[in-house]
């Protein structure tokens, strides 16, 4: 008997970004839950070698989808809605996990195609992925919708100008769809914590090894994200 199972049943979770960092991590952790997971990213390669890994383990890789997506596309998405859709119902948590940073620079030293970078993965991939999903969740009268913030989507800093207004937008984005959801639904940011990841890394260098890794962030974060509720809608929530 699956732990999905002892819990009240298996769940469909949609987590983006899905191929590394905390995506992959909480990909792993919410299959070995003996929940279904949905999994989009760019790279075709790292899709692949995650579901290798959960051909490896005593999870059942059969029952997931993996597909590759780019959600700054708004017609890459909407693809995504209508196949899962088609072969997985409407998800039950959806996990906009998918994000990018800009390199180490202070605002006018940034150049516009990576300003533009940070932007449109990290907000407007979020937007696509809500204007695509929503109305499907409507149609089930339920869902959960976690849009990954940032400790920097509550402070600042500097030399990481794009990415904080990025997570200051995706903190407002939340709120605002929080109050146009109807009773069943959650909208909710979460802020992951301080993870040793490669957005990490490009930013703190080797310090950042001084912080806790995605695998051992992974069962925290799964335990919040699969016990939110329609009561968490509009809140700003940390791991």
């Amino acid at each position: 008997m699956t732990r999905a199972t002892l819990n009240g049943g298996q769940k469909t979770v949609l987590i983006t970004g899905v191929s590394r960092g905390l995506g992959k991590a909480l990909a792993l952790e919410v299959a070995k839950r003996g929940h279904l997971v949905i999994g989009c990213s760019r790279s075709q390669d790292k899709l692949k070698s995650l579901q290798s890994q959960l051909s490896s383990s005593e999870d059942d890789d059969s029952k997931h989808l993996f597909l590759n997506v780019d959600v700054c596309s708004n017609t890459s998405v909407e693809e995504l809605a209508r196949l899962v859709m088609d072969k997985k119902g409407v998800p039950d948590i959806i996990v906009n996990n998918a994000g990018t940073i800009n390199k180490n620079n202070r605002l006018w030293e940034v150049p516009e195609e990576e300003f533009n970078a940070v932007i449109d993965t990290n907000l407007k991939g979020i937007a696509n992925m809500l204007r695509h999903f929503i109305p499907l969740m409507i149609g089930k009268k339920q869902g959960i919708i976690v849009n990954m913030s940032s400790g920097w989507g509550r402070s600042a800093a500097a030399q990481v100008a794009p990415y904080c207004a990025s997570k200051w937008a995706v903190e407002g984005l939340s709120k605002s769809v929080a109050k146009e959801v109807p009773t069943g639904m959650a909208v909710v940011a979460l802020n992951p914590g301080v993870i040793n990841t490669d957005m990490l890394a490009s930013c703190f260098g080797s310090s950042s090894s001084l912080y806790q890794v995605p695998d051992s962030w992974a069962p925290k974060a799964a335990d919040m994200i699969l016990n939110l509720t329609m009561a968490d809608n509009g809140s700003s929530l940390s791991v």
